[in-house]
């Protein structure tokens, strides 16, 4: 159990658990389009063992028990995520009726249980055709981006407690057009600079469509990490700090303040979409709120070549292989709160991978480490309004496939069986079942 109780966070403090669509849904028929993850899976050497989300934890047939687990738990709200091409199969145009009718029927089956829906519109799972026309790499992105969001507004909107536009643009760009090691797997300099800017700008793009339609609560939710220095030497200071302008400032300066940081713009350079400078103002459209996720911390050394390199830290780690850092929590909230703005946080990603089992003690401490991480945020002046743990279920871990899961309900992937690991029930021991 925790050693924190839920009258420690103050009313209003909002509790949940985490998806991904990709991640969970399977139900690739009923006229869902391909997406980037189905290509980027089905080629030999992506994904562990050639895992695929094709099947996954069959939530799009299995939603109802699974949203019997979010209220039996004592959860708030729900963080999920809209398939991108379950609703507009080919990214642009068309509308599939199955899509619509799918989410219709999990909205209206979480304010049935009481539990508030958090939307993300976009974690990762890019349509294909929309690849095809370059993806992330076209500035075009942003209108059919937009296009989306106004689809989502009109339909859904008014039943959604907050709406997200992108989940971690830092994945979405650097981590999957400059070291490849997700969808579309790209490893070039030209393609991460254009999406870089370009995830931002379709952001922004987005808040003003979903706006325009009614929607309300608006948010992004970026990845951020503790960035420091190995040791003392100008070198390791100088990688901590590029670090930390690649991994944080370029995402929370851009959305927040307008402005990217010099370090990155003057490596991408040339690499740059021409006169991205006037696009900052919609890239920095007002929110409503900030979601963070959270996980560990990168530590840099100076490297040859260049660009600063991670080194492992002391601390004990996860079974993917992070460092345990509660901490860090601390003080990136702390941080955004006093240095980029003054809306609501919400810590929207959190948790652990650990190995195969319903016992997960380490995961319970893990958890009890990190809200106590919140709780020191909020006590020096970070407005934290809720915490969302990752995740649910045991899922499809993108490049890690099926070995890695982070669940606080394990799933047995041949069978479908959820069963309620140890930190399931903590967390419903401490959230005693009530609202």
């Amino acid at each position: 159990m925790f050693s924190i109780d839920r009258k420690d966070f103050g009313p209003g403090f909002t509790f949940g658990v985490a998806t991904a669509a990709y991640q969970i849904e399977g139900g690739q028929g009923d006229g869902r389009g391909p997406s980037i993850w189905d290509s980027f899976s089905a080629t030999p050497g992506n994904v562990h063992n050639g895992d695929t989300g094709r099947n996954a934890c069959d939530h799009y047939e299995l939603w109802p028990q699974d949203l019997d687990l979010i209220r039996d738990g004592g959860f708030d709200g729900y963080r999920f995520s809209f398939a991108w091409p379950r609703l507009i199969p080919e990214g642009t145009g068309a509308v599939n009726q199955a899509g619509l009718d799918f989410y219709d029927r999990l909205i209206d089956g979480m304010l049935e249980r009481g539990i508030k829906p958090y939307a993300t519109l976009y974690h990762w799972d890019l349509p294909s055709t929309l690849q095809d026309r370059g993806g992330w790499m076209n500035r075009d992105i942003a209108g059919w981006f937009g296009d989306y969001a106004a689809l989502v507004a009109t339909k859904f909107g008014d039943r959604l407690e907050a709406t997200a536009t992108i989940n971690e643009p830092w994945c979405v760009a650097f981590l999957s057009h400059f070291i490849g090691a997700h969808a579309p797997g790209y490893r070039d300099i030209r393609a991460a600079a254009r999406a870089m800017h370009h995830v931002l700008y379709a952001h922004g793009t987005a808040v003003d469509a979903l706006r325009a339609n009614g929607a309300r609560n608006l948010g992004i939710v970026l990845n951020l990490e503790k960035s420091e220095p190995a040791g003392d030497a100008p070198g390791d200071l100088a990688a901590a700090n590029m670090g930390d302008a690649l991994a944080n400032r370029w995402y929370l300066g851009g959305v927040l303040k307008g402005k990217y940081p010099e370090e990155v713009t003057n490596w991408l350079g040339e690499h740059l979409p021409s006169g991205y400078e006037r696009d900052m103002e919609v890239v920095s459209r007002p929110l409503d709120w900030l979601g963070i996720n959270y996980y560990t911390r990168g530590i840099y050394k100076a490297s040859p070549a260049g660009l600063p390199q991670k080194v492992d830290g002391p601390l004990e780690r996860t079974d993917i292989g992070w460092e345990i850092y509660p901490k860090g929590l601390t003080d990136l909230l702390v941080r955004v709160s006093n240095e980029y703005t003054k809306i609501p946080l919400y810590v929207t990603e959190n948790g652990m991978a650990e190995v195969e089992g319903d016992d997960d003690p380490r995961r319970v401490t893990y958890y009890d480490d990190h809200l106590k991480a919140v709780l020191a945020a909020r006590e020096q002046g970070a407005d934290v309004r809720g915490y969302f743990a990752w995740s649910l279920l045991d899922n499809f871990e993108w490049a890690e496939g099926y070995n890695k899961r982070f669940g606080i309900v394990h799933v047995d992937y041949q069978t479908q069986v959820r069963t309620p690991k140890s930190s399931y029930r903590a967390f419903q021991g401490m959230l005693h079942n009530t609202r």
